[in-house]
């Protein structure tokens, strides 16, 4: 069962979202990562610049990962819209 932890780059983005998007987005993590057994069936694999990463949509909104199955841990490193959300890092 992975647990799902932010980064306070992650967290600082949901602070300054809108309550009705920050709210989709957090009950859409807590559903489907938090406790679960296998993260990667809901997301993708990210290439080039961000192997290793994992990206999960949520609307126009998407959810960038790092997976640790050592520490059966789901990081979340940025939340962004899909337009922008590949270059701001």
């Amino acid at each position: 069962m992975y647990e799902v932890r932010y980064t306070k780059k992650a967290l600082k983005t949901l602070e300054k979202m809108e309550k009705g998007k920050k709210g989709m987005i957090v009950a859409w993590i807590e559903k489907n990562l938090v406790g679960c057994d296998d993260p990667r069936r809901y997301g993708m694999p990210l290439k080039a610049g961000h192997k290793g990463e994992w990206r999960y949509r949520k609307g126009d909104y998407r959810i960038i990962c790092d997976i640790s199955d050592n520490e059966v841990l789901i990081l979340v490193l940025h939340i962004g819209d899909r337009k922008n959300v590949y270059q701001i890092r």
